[in-house]
């Protein structure tokens, strides 16, 4: 009986997960066979390839010329700014900036996606006894606003259309 009950239960719950527009995310149909993405020493380039091989079925190619469509990162850019003083001059807060500008383009350079800038912001607190943590934790930050800005460019890549 209570199994019968559990197994109701998660049959409701997964309906009204699913009626609520909730799925897991999984593959992008990203609107291209082949796509060519400079770079792979690391950063956001390597991410992206990572991610489209891993969550799509485009084909991420070593070449321009076997591909359907070319990104091209214009600039991927990190900034830390001081945000805050103490009364003594020393740092309280910094703000983090990544920003990444790109376009995606065909071969006859018709655009994909048109030259776009996506930028992720976040504040961290900085204290001089604990320097080594809050360098591991910048690190983190600067990390996780990658992960979330390629997440950005894929939704952005699955809506792309040639113009």
């Amino acid at each position: 009986m209570r199994l019968l009950l559990a197994a109701l239960l998660a049959a409701l719950l997964g309906l009204s997960l699913a009626a609520c527009g909730f799925q897991l995310r999984g593959s992008s149909s990203l609107p291209f066979d082949t796509i060519y993405v400079p770079g792979s020493s690391g950063g956001i380039a390597l991410d992206l390839k990572r991610t489209i091989q891993a969550g799509s079925s485009t084909r991420v190619v070593d070449s321009p010329k076997d591909a359907q469509a070319i990104l091209e990162l214009f600039e991927a850019t990190r900034e830390k700014d001081i945000l805050s003083l103490t009364g003594a001059g020393r740092v309280r807060e910094f703000r983090l900036r990544l920003r990444v500008r790109y376009r995606v383009r065909d071969a006859k350079g018709r655009e994909y996606v048109p030259t776009t800038t996506l930028q992720q912001v976040r504040d961290i607190t900085f204290n001089d006894s604990l320097v080594l943590a809050k360098e591991s934790e910048e690190e983190l930050l600067y990390r996780d606003m990658q992960s979330d800005m390629v997440q950005q460019m894929m939704r952005q890549l699955a809506a792309a259309r040639l113009n």
